[in-house]
């Protein structure tokens, strides 16, 4: 995306260094205000978070990363166990992001992969985290141990993704537009309505680079391996989420259809735990921007 597109008017773009590397981030709202930041999921970037972003700028100090590997924000290399893609490693680049701008604790907002993140970030640093939101998601580690033909059905990318590589980066290799748009539209949202021009051309822009089918093929191998050892060990060393939580989740979504959030959710919490179903599918920001802008600031606030 271009530094000067008016798209993001009022977002400073910066590049900011990390022990990881370098995150990518538009920066923007009151800067006196709380910071307020703000994960996006696959297969997306931070300009997912366009039409939220513009109603919280009154009330925040907007940051808008790219997760390592997705949009503007380089992947490292590999690993053999995926390491470099781990939830860990992404919450250690969104705390040394913290650091670099001098912020000591953040509002924290998560959608799909970025609520993941954002869950191991709540866990690693917790004293960096004073309120979560997550969307539309269940804990990564109970929806694998309840995997059934209705969920590996509605999930079926979970599966394909984790494949060695290079085998599912070359079978979307040659389909990776259309690949893009049937992840876009599907989970309930109806199509591409919902998705903003712009969205959609730096969607395009970032996920057609091979580098980023890769990262993100990484990113799944990582949740179904070493992901899934972390949230483990967390379990029984008896850490949960001590800030207060607040879940969104799509009516029309997979993840209410198979999962109850609220119970799973509240299972790995020691502090408060509220959520609603939204008359959405899985892209909650931008099928309902004004209502999810509307649950942040009533909740951050």
């Amino acid at each position: 995306m271009s530094a000067t597109t008016p798209w993001f008017d009022g977002f400073t773009p910066r590049r900011i260094p990390v022990a990881g590397g370098s995150v990518f981030l538009r920066e923007g709202g009151r800067a006196d205000a709380p910071p307020l930041l703000l994960l996006h999921g696959f297969p997306q970037t931070h300009a997912m978070w366009h039409r939220v972003a513009q109603r919280l700028a009154p009330h925040f100090r907007l940051l808008l990363p790219d997760l390592r590997g997705y949009g503007d924000s380089p992947a490292p290399p590999d690993e053999a166990d995926h390491a470099q893609a781990s939830k860990r490693a992404m919450a250690a680049d969104l705390a040394g992001l913290l650091d670099a701008l001098g912020i000591d604790a953040a509002f924290v907002c998560g959608h799909d992969r970025g609520a993941r993140v954002a869950h191991r970030l709540a866990l690693d640093h917790p004293q960096r985290v004073r309120r979560l939101c997550l969307i539309d998601i269940a804990p990564t580690l109970d929806m694998y141990e309840r995997t059934d033909m209705a969920f590996a059905q509605a999930y079926y990318h979970w599966f394909h993704l984790i494949q060695p590589a290079p085998l599912p980066e070359r079978m979307i290799a040659g389909c990776w537009r259309e690949y893009l748009h049937a992840k876009l539209g599907g989970w309930g949202s109806g199509g591409l309505a919902h998705v903003e021009p712009e969205a959609l051309a730096e969607y395009e822009r970032c996920f057609g680079r091979a580098e980023a089918v890769h990262a993100a093929c990484e990113d799944y191998r990582a949740s179904a391996g070493i992901d899934l050892a972390h949230d483990r060990a967390s379990r029984a060393a008896g850490e949960r989420i001590g800030c207060p939580l607040l879940l969104l989740w799509g009516a029309r979504g997979v993840v209410q259809r198979l999962f109850d959030p609220l119970a799973l959710w509240r299972a790995q919490c020691a502090g408060p735990v509220t959520g609603e179903a939204l008359a959405a599918g899985h892209f909650i920001p931008e099928e309902l921007p004004a209502e999810t802008a509307q649950a942040l600031v009533m909740f951050m606030r």
